[in-house]
């Protein structure tokens, strides 16, 4: 889930009992002690307002920085944080330990993985809230709402889509927390396990289980590419996966400053989640027992960076924890995994690892690593290292003249979608309202809600259809222009505007010297260094980088001489960066080379 702050309030004392009157009414299971045990009267409870990536309007509710509850189209669901403390608060679904790393990415619980107790499942009914646990600990780890009736469940033979996951464990939710690890609530029925209705030991069915799950899940997204419309049917149900920048245009004052804070928070994210990633990755292939105690330079320098994917860079101050200390130390009180020791005065070590720890025993390695770890093929220009460009997707937001035509499709102002999905919604649009010319069905007759969404004042007594392309042009022309980027390893980016292109441009130095700037190479992922690098190799002329005014984070290599068309060669063919994403191709001296 990743989330954009709106704005936050104390909540009055009118909102406070309005609150727990829903919660009493949503969770009637939970006694007048433990309801303000959860709100307590006199202390101070934050209201957090969110946008889904479809537009949504989400409420959180917060207390001592933790997330509660969080309300979705007017219902309340409880956070993990919640039902940590309040483990039967909803029914429960078990699943296996290594199923948890595909919720987290987005995926949803697939009945092939619910690991079904000797008292059979849980009654719910399609849509109720409920809980997703791991064997062996009744500690939730996700949230979500039933896709089907559990007698459903029993008639389709445990196949499909059992929980559609809402929140999990060590989602951008729960960052918002403290970010404190699930507590261990012992099972009682966790070594009576049944799958489908029969017992096995967990041992012996644990990875056929999860392997079901994955072809089921690989089964069913296939089945969504064959169907029309299930894509925007799937997007709708994982909403809270992706929280967007979308925010209404009346609010842009505030939406610069916002904005600036979102740009700083995302990237501690994603760093954060990059070290946690390098290292599990370490501690499971690269240190051995035989190394302990090992200095904790040693294992960031020689462990953590080695396992770094391609296409990104380690930098622990860019994380929340600002300094390796810091990281290890949560490592160590948070999840268990390792125990650090002052060794020296002033050089700490890792002196032991818990090796049987769930979280690393589970953890599974990526598999680009395993290309990363085998010598990369000779290119002709140096041994960069592997490089993977990202995926850029151009998208549309819902503007407030255009409001009215998605209406029918129930996407409101801020919404964001992809082109194929504004063509679907307004061709469905014209075939509802029958506004396909009879006479010529390559028009569509101007109504007048078509006629104030996509006319302009004069065209008002002048144009009385447009063809179907000019009506998706204009369409997509009044809608606000915004990018999904997808780093490699990384959860989708959803920003406002057009995606910075990377910045060729030529300077004088000098009497009749020359040289070639590069900037924005890191908004794609590129090391500068590593660019520099190569570009020194190519043209044998010397290259440096130098800050960029007024930015913080960003630099630019300079390098000798007009090397445009050496650069675009560079980004093109060995980077893989689209010819559109670069600005200056055209300043390439027309002799070709030139050093």
């Amino acid at each position: 889930m990743h989330m954009k702050k709106k704005k936050e309030d104390k909540t009055e004392s009118v909102t406070k009992r309005k609150l727990k009157a829903d919660i009493s009414a949503a969770f009637p299971s939970l006694t007048a002690d433990e309801l303000t045990e959860l709100v307590p009267n006199k202390e101070e409870l934050n209201v957090v307002k969110i946008y889904a990536h479809k537009g949504d309007a989400l409420t959180l509710y917060v207390l001592h920085k933790n997330p509660l509850f969080f309300e979705l189209e007017k219902r309340l669901y409880p956070t993990v944080y919640v039902l940590w403390r309040y483990p039967a608060l909803l029914p429960t679904f078990r699943t296996w330990p290594p199923v948890l790393q595909k919720l987290v990415g987005g995926a949803d619980l697939m009945l092939p993985g619910v690991v079904v107790p000797s008292s059979g499942l849980p009654e719910v009914k399609r849509g109720d809230c409920c809980s997703v646990t791991l064997v062996n600990n009744r500690a939730p780890v996700a949230v979500g709402s039933a896709a089907v009736s559990s007698g459903e469940m029993r008639s389709l033979g445990m196949k499909g889509r059992g929980v559609c996951v809402l929140h999990a464990y060590m989602d951008n939710l729960w960052a918002f927390g403290d970010k404190s690890a699930p507590p261990s609530l012992p099972d009682a029925e966790g070594e009576g396990l049944e799958v489908n209705g029969e017992e096995y030991e967990a041992d012996d069915i644990e990875e056929e289980e999860v392997e079901k799950c994955e072809e089921e899940e690989q089964e069913e997204q296939e089945e969504q590419e064959r169907t029309p419309g299930a894509k925007v049917t799937n997007q709708a149900r994982s909403g809270l996966e992706e929280l967007s920048l979308a925010e209404q245009e009346e609010e842009r004052g505030d939406g610069e400053e916002e904005a600036n804070q979102d740009d700083l928070k995302m990237p501690q994210e994603i760093m954060d989640a990059l070290l946690l990633r390098c290292f599990l990755h370490a501690l499971k292939s690269k240190v051995k027992k035989s190394e302990l105690p090992l200095l904790t330079s040693t294992f960031l320098r020689n462990h953590m960076f080695s396992c770094c994917p391609s296409g990104t860079q380690l930098d622990i101050k860019k994380s929340s924890y600002k300094k390796l200390s810091k990281f290890l130390q949560a490592m160590q009180k948070q999840h268990n995994l390792v125990r650090v020791r002052e060794l020296t005065k002033g050089v700490e070590s890792i002196v032991e690892v818990d090796w049987k720890n769930r979280e690393l025993r589970y953890f599974k390695v990526p598999e680009e690593t395993d290309d990363e770890a085998s010598p990369a093929p000779d290119r002709g220009d140096g041994a960069e290292p592997p490089y993977r460009p990202p995926e850029i997707t151009a998208l549309y937001s819902v503007s407030s003249r255009l409001e009215p035509l998605f209406l029918d499709a129930k996407k409101r102002k801020g919404t964001i979608l992809q082109p194929e999905e504004v063509r679907h919604i307004v061709t469905e649009y014209v075939k509802n309202n029958e506004l396909v010319d009879e006479n010529n069905k390559n028009y569509v007759t101007i109504n007048p809600t078509l006629c104030d969404c996509l006319l302009e004042k004069s065209e008002y007594q002048e144009v009385e259809s447009l063809k179907w392309d000019d009506l998706f042009s204009r369409a997509l022309g009044r809608m606000q222009e915004c990018y999904q980027v997808v780093y490699p390893g990384h959860a989708p980016i959803r920003k406002k505007g057009h995606m910075e292109p990377i910045d060729i441009s030529v300077a004088s130095r000098g009497s009749n010297k020359k040289v070639t700037l590069i900037k924005n190479l890191e908004v794609y992922g590129l090391d500068p260094a590593a660019v520099g690098t190569a570009l020194q190799r190519r043209v044998q002329a010397s290259s440096v980088l130098q800050p960029i005014p007024g930015s913080k984070d960003k630099v630019l290599v300079q390098i000798q001489g007009n090397q445009i068309h050496q650069v675009g060669n560079l980004l093109i063919d060995h980077y893989q960066i689209p010819r559109k994403y670069i600005q200056g191709l055209d300043k390439a001296p027309k002799g070709g080379k030139k050093k």
